[in-house]
């Protein structure tokens, strides 16, 4: 007893049984009523699948051949031989290429008649073809009539279930038209045994269940009983055999099944049903639309034959399954909201104040059972909960202080370094010499001068000379951001020290002391083995009296372009600091007020861009200068900008950019 008092499973099962009891009584007379509904309700859904099944049969294996037969009938060997019947070496390849047609029809025949001799050709299946014709269809047989109809039609596709008496056999006869430009030439396809296509697709071991084909006048085109089938009714032959709606009970139900079929014709993914009277017995219709076929397939099922449910078995085991299912149901939910829900819901309610917070809730009063047991453990746990929280929230608030304050101090260094970077990006700005180019070239140059951070890696330098000469260049230092811009100054001076020493009439000259020189600033530091210190450099010595142009660079080239091409000079493979000692050599160029002449960094040869990624590369460079190079230099400098923007289009800008462009107004 005191299990059954205390236990909560005993209690939900006591429960569960006191309401059996009480609801098996009155459920009996609801299930008898419900049975004659539940039939005709799955009796429809019978049909519906049946068909369904049926027409998916029917549909794929006739598609197959159907497919075949307008490959067969298109095919150029057919159209050629049928213009020219007199065409031995046609006819030869013609029908060696119809027996593969005839190894992937289902039936393994085929037919092939001309519109201009007439002649039919069978190729029957199993036995050897010889080529000839079997007969010459004559216009005034009624046997043949019904291919002068379907060539009279001009159907492209006519399925004629027919019996031809000369062959000795009835199918189901796949016509495809051949035509060239609107001319018939012939009919070709094959033909499905009807005995088979019956067993295949109409035959059913259902009792009950009656499949039929019929045409659109309800003429049957298959059917268990072949003495209803309407031969030749699909090539316009019309014989004595019985329609359904002649079959029905009253020419009411025969409108009514007129308006099934429209109604399965304009949505042939459903199944239509009524209730028809056939063959004195009320049945159900299940009537589907085959667009590709022209067909409609309808089931017959008689209810007081076909064994849709099991009338002894299903009345007993459906009666009990929804009184019990009922009773079991209603007594659940009472024993366990009664016994079970009610006290979990308060101990839920508990639960949630705690989960917000509050902590001084009254938990359920203690019980006998599990769910005592429950509160009580809950309580505990409760008690837990509210001395971790609190110690929590101390140790959240300690950190907190810590990491305002680390914040704080992160905050400070931070804008220290963007200070410190700012200042270098004022200074680098101040040593380009863009007053001086200004000065001497005016509207004669632009430069389109990136870093990819705030400070970068690329420079370019001027230095006016005497008697109208310059010396101008561009220079690409190993790294970016305040790396690179601390190597622009080593850069600098080194440079200025060669012209200096050096002249500026020689820029191989220049490069060399240059080289000579860095390598001396650097040669005791013990610099990392990972940093990289090469410098691409580029000069050239602008000489307007001479007429001449003298450039050499540092694994950096010099373009010029007069409009129509873009021509490169290209300087040394070796960097300045390379591993290897580099050897600069002057290249000279005649001067031309023509031409335009342009220094760039790797950075704009590289970036990445375009739906691959890609770098932009030599070939487009040219190619946008070789565009642009007629227009002003204020125009070209935003033209070859927004260019390289539209190239670049998402992908970030992956190094320092310099581009150099000037002319000389007159040589």
């Amino acid at each position: 007893m005191a299990i059954w008092g205390r236990g909560l499973r005993a209690k939900s099962v006591l429960a569960l049984l006191i309401a059996c009891l009480l609801a098996f009584v009155p459920a009996g007379g609801i299930g008898w009523r419900m049975l004659a509904s539940v039939q005709e309700h799955f009796g429809q859904a019978y049909a519906r699948n049946f068909t369904q099944l049926n027409r998916q049969n029917l549909l794929v294996p006739l598609s197959r051949d159907l497919a075949l037969a307008r490959r067969f009938a298109d095919s150029v060997l057919t159209r050629q031989w049928l213009r020219d019947e007199a065409d031995e070496a046609g006819k030869a390849l013609l029908f060696r290429e119809a027996e593969g047609f005839a190894a992937d029809f289902s039936s393994h025949s085929y037919f092939l008649i001309s519109a201009g001799s007439r002649d039919y050709y069978y190729r029957e299946p199993d036995k050897p073809f010889t080529g000839a014709p079997q007969y010459r269809l004559d216009p005034d047989s009624a046997d043949d009539q019904w291919f002068f109809n379907i060539l009279a039609s001009g159907d492209k596709l006519n399925i004629n279930v027919n019996r031809d008496s000369r062959l000795g056999t009835t199918r189901v006869w796949l016509n495809v038209l051949v035509e060239e430009e609107g001319r018939p030439l012939g009919l070709a396809g094959t033909g499905i045994d009807l005995t088979r296509f019956i067993q295949e697709f109409i035959a059913t071991d259902e009792l009950g269940v009656t499949p039929m084909i019929i045409d659109e006048r309800g003429a049957f085109q298959a059917h268990p009983d072949p003495a209803l089938i309407a031969l030749g009714s699909a090539a316009g032959i019309r014989g004595e055999q019985r329609t359904l709606p002649e079959l029905l009970g009253s020419t009411a139900e025969g409108e009514r099944l007129g308006q099934l079929m429209r109604e399965a014709a304009s949505a042939p993914d459903t199944v239509g049903t009524g209730w028809f009277s056939l063959d004195g017995r009320r049945q159900l219709l299940a009537v589907s639309f085959i667009p590709e076929l022209g067909w409609y397939l309808v089931t017959a099922v008689d209810m007081n034959a076909a064994q849709v449910l099991e009338a002894g078995f299903v009345n007993s085991a459906l009666a009990a399954f929804v009184v019990m299912l009922a009773v079991l149901l209603l007594a659940l939910v009472y024993a366990v909201d009664r016994i079970m829900l009610r006290p979990l819901r308060r101990l839920q309610g508990s639960a949630t104040a705690i989960a917000q917070g509050r902590y001084d809730v009254s938990l359920p009063p203690p019980s006998g059972d599990e769910i005592g047991d429950l509160s009580q453990a809950f309580g505990v746990m409760a008690d837990k909960v509210r001395s971790h929280t609190r110690e929590l929230e101390q140790k959240v608030q300690h950190r907190t202080r810590e990491l305002e304050e680390a914040n704080r101090r992160m905050r400070q260094a931070h804008q220290q370094i963007n200070d410190s970077i700012d200042y270098a990006s004022l200074i680098q700005r101040a040593i380009l010499p863009d007053q001086q180019l200004t000065q001497v070239l005016g509207e004669h140059h632009f430069v389109l001068w990136h870093p990819r951070d705030v400070v970068g890696g690329d420079f370019y330098l001027f230095h006016p000379g005497e008697e109208g000469r310059f010396l101008v260049g561009v220079v690409d230092c190993a790294g970016h951001g305040v790396p690179g811009a601390l190597m622009t100054m080593l850069a600098r001076a080194a440079l200025d020290h060669a012209i200096r020493e050096r002249g500026m009439t020689s820029p191989a000259a220049v490069l060399t002391l240059a080289d000579a020189t860095l390598r001396g600033m650097l040669q005791d530091c013990d610099l990392p083995r990972g940093l990289a210190t090469n410098m691409d450099v580029g000069l050239a010595c602008v000489d307007p009296g001479a007429g001449q142009l003298v450039f050499a660079g540092a694994k950096m080239s010099l373009y010029y372009s007069d409009g129509e091409r873009v021509e490169e000079c290209k300087g040394s493979r070796r960097t300045l600091l390379d591993r290897r000692d580099a050897r600069f050599e002057d290249s000279r160029i005649p001067l031309s007020a023509d031409h335009i002449y342009y220094l760039a960094t790797d950075g704009y040869l590289d970036q990445a861009g375009g739906t691959k990624g890609f770098g932009l590369g030599g070939s487009r460079f040219r190619e946008l200068l070789r565009t642009h190079s007629r227009l002003p230099l204020a125009e070209q400098a935003e033209a070859l900008r927004q260019a390289l923007d539209d190239y670049r289009g998402s992908h970030p800008q992956r190094d320092d950019i310099t581009l150099l462009a000037f002319k000389i107004d007159a040589c």
